[in-house]
């Protein structure tokens, strides 16, 4: 009788597991189309942001060009027009500029505004 009820447990529990399957595909997912790019776009923003130095053109995320004059740790200054120097937030920057000021290397995904 013993075995009876071993059998039918163990058979449920199995049941349960193919219950749980789709809800850990969901999840296998959501985390290949939403997080692991998610987490790539980060670390790319956070090697550009780090590799600053001084004279590069970058443009924040108010859309202020600019010309990197120093950098700290937390913060750049960016010289924006003649005798005009800002002290920003490193996160502030949103890009590199790369030629002309129409071609900014963004490490960023969205859609064009265009």
């Amino acid at each position: 009788m013993n075995a009876i009820a071993l059998l039918q447990s163990t058979a449920g529990g199995a049941a349960a597991i193919v219950q749980f399957l789709p809800i850990i595909a969901i999840g296998l997912v959501f985390y290949f189309l939403v997080i692991a790019p998610a987490n790539k776009q980060r670390r790319k923003t956070q090697e550009m942001i780090g590799a600053l130095k001084k004279g590069d053109r970058v443009v924040t995320t108010g859309g202020i060009y600019g010309t990197v004059q120093g950098v700290e740790p937390d913060v750049v200054y960016l010289k924006i027009a003649d005798n005009v120097k800002v002290k920003l937030a490193r996160t502030a920057v949103s890009g590199v500029v790369t030629g002309d000021e129409s071609a900014v290397s963004v490490p960023r995904s969205g859609g064009n505004l265009e």
